[in-house]
């Protein structure tokens, strides 16, 4: 096997210490779209007092917001433990940094997926107690929130499937969990 060299230093450390601070840049990343999600969804009822009509959307908003937050936290902890693990592979605690950065990238997908299904469910179809919004493709609030669903999406994917790569690589490929 080569080894590659960037401005005279071999690629084991500088490049694991990079790729550490890329997962970091994702994770946060990912974070700030999860709050986001969670911001259009308080915008969307006017407040954290309201709740939207009928009362199973309004819960359902709910959980979207808790949930953002609880993701944007769990992916938050996950690069963390990734900095915290970066340049020292610990056998017994790198397969738990690996496993919170999985959940919250699931996480993030679901949070991601979730709302964006229901959005579109609510224009072409219409929801049970509220059929008032098919066909109101032009709010501007669910325009957001579909850019940002979808980018959440994207994101959550292609790092649950980086972490499943590195999951089948073996632990040679991989320095520290990705956040």
């Amino acid at each position: 096997m080569t080894q590659q060299t960037i401005v005279g230093k071999p690629s084991g450390g500088g490049l694991a210490a990079g790729g550490a601070a890329q997962a970091a840049g994702v994770g946060l990343a990912g974070a700030l779209l999860a709050l986001a999600v969670s911001a259009v969804h308080v915008a969307d009822q006017d407040g954290l007092t309201k709740l939207a009509d009928p009362d199973w959307i309004g819960w359902g908003y709910r959980a979207i917001e808790v949930g953002g937050l609880l993701t944007a936290l769990t992916l938050l902890l996950a690069v963390l433990a990734g900095r915290l693990l970066a340049g020292r592979v610990l056998a017994e605690r790198a397969p738990a940094g690996r496993a919170l950065a999985r959940l919250g990238w699931a996480a993030a997908l679901l949070l991601g997926t979730a709302p964006l299904l229901g959005y579109l469910a609510s224009r072409t179809i219409g929801l049970p107690g509220d059929a008032g919004d098919v066909g109101n493709w032009g709010d501007w609030v669910g325009v957001v929130s579909l850019f940002l669903e979808a980018g959440l999406i994207v994101l959550s994917v292609s790092m649950l499937l980086a972490l499943r790569a590195r999951a089948t690589a073996g632990p040679a490929a991989a320095p520290g969990p990705a956040a």
